[in-house]
């Protein structure tokens, strides 16, 4: 699976921007699995990125085992943070790679065409630039590791719509805490917008999060993804 792209399970074109869900930065794997599941069948959503904080790689693989096939059951991609390991053990759709240019051209030469690699930790035009040409399936605009805030971050606002008006590889806008962010971060044009917080910690709980998400991209534009 190397394409990255606004499609909805079955294969339509969507008109406007999906969910790029990630995991929390820390959680209780057992207590999370209910959580996730909810919140899979709360609505349309393309991609889950596991990013969780883990003291060890066996760690990570336990998580990565447990999560994947029940986000793949409900036709989602599921990319792995920067385990090559974790990824092929749980039969993950693909790499994150937010550690440089030289590892995500390594990943590109090894996993590509079978897997998805996006790249991440994007700092300036001309390094999206040189990701994009090195043939990442994503480029992902916003900082996993800064302190979250309610609005999304100018900077990766800046980036997703100069990115989306002029280049071909599909871009990930990360929103802010506040679900209304998801609506300037789609605003862009990005063909995906990443929510974390904003879905974890909604006061509805997660399901409820993804609907009010949804809702929020069918109104910035496009048709709707219906279940």
């Amino acid at each position: 699976m190397s394409q990255f792209d606004p499609t909805d399970p079955q294969g339509r074109l969507v008109n406007r921007s999906r969910l790029f869900l990630i995991t929390p930065r820390h959680f209780e794997l057992e207590s999370f699995v209910p959580e996730l599941e909810a919140a899979l069948n709360g609505g349309d959503v393309a991609s889950l990125l596991i990013a969780t904080e883990t003291t060890s790689e066996a760690a990570l693989q336990r998580i990565a085992e447990r999560l994947v096939p029940l986000a793949q059951a409900h036709d989602v991609a599921v990319l792995v943070r920067g385990d090559t390991r974790a990824m092929g053990r749980s039969q993950a759709d693909g790499l994150h790679v937010d550690s440089g240019l030289a590892d995500l051209t390594d990943a590109v030469e090894r996993f590509q065409p079978r897997s998805i690699v996006g790249a991440g930790n994007i700092r300036t035009r001309d390094e999206a630039m040189a990701i994009g040409e090195a043939g990442a399936d994503y480029l992902f605009f916003g900082l996993l590791d800064l302190a979250p805030e309610p609005t999304a971050h100018r900077k990766s606002l800046d980036f997703g719509r100069w990115w989306a008006g002029l280049f071909e590889p599909p871009c990930v806008v990360l929103a802010g805490t506040d679900l209304a962010s998801v609506g300037e971060a789609a605003a862009t044009g990005a063909e995906f917008v990443a929510v974390r917080e904003a879905i974890w910690e909604h006061s509805g709980g997660a399901a409820e999060a993804i609907r009010e998400a949804n809702a929020v991209l069918d109104g910035v534009g496009g048709e709707s993804v219906e279940e």
